[in-house]
Formats: C-alpha cells, sequence, structure tokens
C-alpha cells in the first residue's frame, strides 16, 4: 500500500498545507511538527514559486515572503530531511511543473525518494500531459496526485482510473482561498469518483471552518486546508506553530465526526 493510502486508514483524514520559508524554513520546520501532533494524517508541503497559477492571494503572498527570505528547493528538501527523522506521516510537495523541470524531473524524484515525499501535486499540468512526470515518479516511488475540477465532468472518470495516492477534489472553480460556503456538487464527483476507483479522494479550496471541513469530509474521505493556516502563520509569525497546533486541532476533531 502507498504510504499516502496509510493517511486515511483511521477514519477521515485532515489534511493541511504550509508553504515552505513562510515565515523562515526554522517555523515551517516547528509548524509540520505541530501539525503531526495536532493529528494531521498528511502534509502538503509547497515549494514556493515566482507565478503560482492556481493559488489566490493568501498563498501568493507566502510564496513572495518564502522566495524574498532566499528559500530554495533545495533547502525545502533539506527541511524535509530534517522532520523525515521523526515525523512519519505523508508529505506531499505541491508546486508547479517549472520548479521541477528547472531542478531537472529525474534529479527531483530522485530527491524526494531520498528525503520521504511521498506524492507531488503538480496544479499547472493537465491530466493528459502528466506522463512526462509519471514514468520518472513511479521509478521512484512517488506518488502523482491528480486533481479534479469542477469543470472535470466527463473526465472524471479517467482521471479517478488512472488516481495515484488519492485525489484532490477541487471544490470550486477560481483559485485557492476561503469561502464562506461551498456550492459545487461534492456528492456527485465522490460518485463517479467511486465507481471508478478505490483509492480515497479529500477536498479542497475554500475550506477555513471546522463546520465545513466536516461538511467536506462526510461527503469524501478528507478534508484539504491551505489559505486558513497561511493566513494564521501571516499573523502571527515565528510564533505561529502553537496557533497552528489549535486551529488544526480542532479542524481534525471536526473531520473525526463527519
Amino acid at each position: 500500500m502507498s504510504n499516502i493510502r496509510s493517511a486515511f486508514r483511521n477514519g477521515k483524514a485532515f489534511i493541511p498545507f504550509i508553504t515552505c520559508g513562510d515565515p523562515d524554513l526554522e517555523t515551517t520546520e516547528k509548524v509540520i511538527r505541530a501539525a503531526a501532533d495536532a493529528g494531521a494524517d498528511l502534509i502538503e508541503l509547497g515549494i514556493p514559486f515566482s507565478d503560482p497559477t492556481a493559488e489566490g492571494p493568501v498563498i501568493q503572498g507566502a510564496n513572495i515572503r518564502a522566495l524574498a527570505g532566499g528559500v530554495t528547493t533545495d533547502k525545502v528538501f533539506e527541511l524535509v530531511a530534517r522532520v523525515r527523522k521523526d515525523v512519519k506521516i505523508p508529505f506531499v510537495f505541491m508546486t508547479y511543473a517549472n520548479v521541477v523541470f528547472s531542478y531537472d524531473t529525474e534529479r527531483f524524484m530522485a530527491r524526494c525518494c531520498e528525503t520521504g515525499v511521498d506524492g507531488i501535486i503538480l496544479p499547472d499540468v493537465p491530466f493528459e500531459e502528466k506522463d512526462e512526470f509519471t514514468d520518472l515518479a513511479k521509478q521512484y516511488g512517488i506518488d502523482m496526485i491528480s486533481l479534479i475540477a469542477p469543470t472535470s465532468e466527463d473526465r472524471i472518470a479517467m482521471i479517478a482510473r488512472e488516481a495515484q495516492g488519492f485525489l484532490y477534489i477541487v471544490s470550486s472553480l477560481g483559485v485557492t482561498g476561503v469561502r464562506s460556503e461551498i456550492t459545487t456538487d461534492i456528492g456527485n464527483i465522490v460518485k463517479i469518483v467511486r465507481e471508478n476507483t478505490d483509492i480515497p479522494c479529500a477536498v479542497g479550496f475554500g475550506i477555513s471552518k471546522p463546520e465545513q471541513a466536516k461538511a467536506m469530509a462526510a461527503l469524501s474521505d478528507g478534508a484539504i486546508v491551505g489559505s486558513a493556516i497561511i493566513k494564521i502563520l501571516e499573523q502571527y509569525g515565528k510564533d505561529a506553530p502553537d496557533h497552528v497546533y489549535d486551529y488544526i486541532k480542532d479542524m481534525k476533531d471536526a473531520v473525526r465526526k463527519a
């Protein structure tokens, strides 16, 4: 079983997203440990990129701050290697094709394997073009996580059939960010996914409150939260880890009740 699948073994999963290096890598390291201690089942780690097209202003700001602080892909790998010594839950990178290409795709996948990264999400790579990454990822035991958007419609079954690790269901059109309500028919998307694969699926984009996380986890296998956590980091900076711990604990408690 893929290590990522193990995140969904004990009921509904809560998956936080953290931009590496915002406000600095030392704080990121503490936040990762705090998230794991608070009950996160899998952590998405963002490798900063200058043009994160899927992100709203909150996560774009985190990318800008991290890059301004001198964060590089190599430094992110070194960070992961350090926390891997004591944090055992799965890690998934969320970044962009250009980051992987400029690092060299095979070298990138090899480093993921060496440092203990279990999967990768590339939101700017269309499903039809993922093979240039998938073959090398598979060679190094890295799951390529596919996204299903509200506009995927007749492609949902095809994406589900080829899924690895878990499926990331995008709850809303547009970029990441906090939303007051989620109106997409998540239940119908999950139904099609279930008909085509037994790989778990989690819902992200727009979730910020415990009741939203609970509602989305009730329809799927878990909830993903990014912007709300980045806002805590933006507000508290180096003092954020304790606040992130409290937030994730509340969200995980809500997801457990789904």
